[in-house]
């Protein structure tokens, strides 16, 4: 019977700290990842991300989309790797873009445009 693949994962926090290790099957998806880390964040963060999609994985110098599956991004780094060797990959938290727009023209105070414009 052949040994299933696993590959085994740790996250680095933006503090040098470290979620995991972890195991995945290949087939995992990015998601699947960002909502294992998002439950295993530390409390005593300063910075804790308010969902999910606030984090962003980078391995191998990419951000990694959420639909693409774990065997698909450690390509080609994963491959040349021995087993049992544990992949690093980095976390950001970044709010949603949307999110943050959203906020910042709530927070704006509305400006009245005044130009004043002198041609010579």
């Amino acid at each position: 019977m052949p040994e299933e693949e696993v590959i085994e994962l740790k996250f680095r926090l933006y503090d040098g700290t470290d979620i995991g290790p972890f195991r995945y099957s290949p087939a995992s998806t990015v998601s699947m990842l960002k909502d294992r880390i998002f439950a295993e964040w530390p409390k005593d963060k300063k910075i804790i991300p308010k969902a999910a999609n606030d984090i962003k994985l980078i391995s191998g110098g990419r951000v990694l989309e959420n639909n693409k599956t774990v065997g698909q991004c450690r390509v080609p780094l994963g491959e040349l790797l021995p087993k049992g060797v544990i992949i690093t990959m980095h976390v950001v938290v970044q709010p949603s873009l949307l999110k943050a727009k959203t906020e910042k023209k709530v927070d704006e105070v509305p400006r009245k445009h005044i130009c004043a414009c002198s041609v010579l």
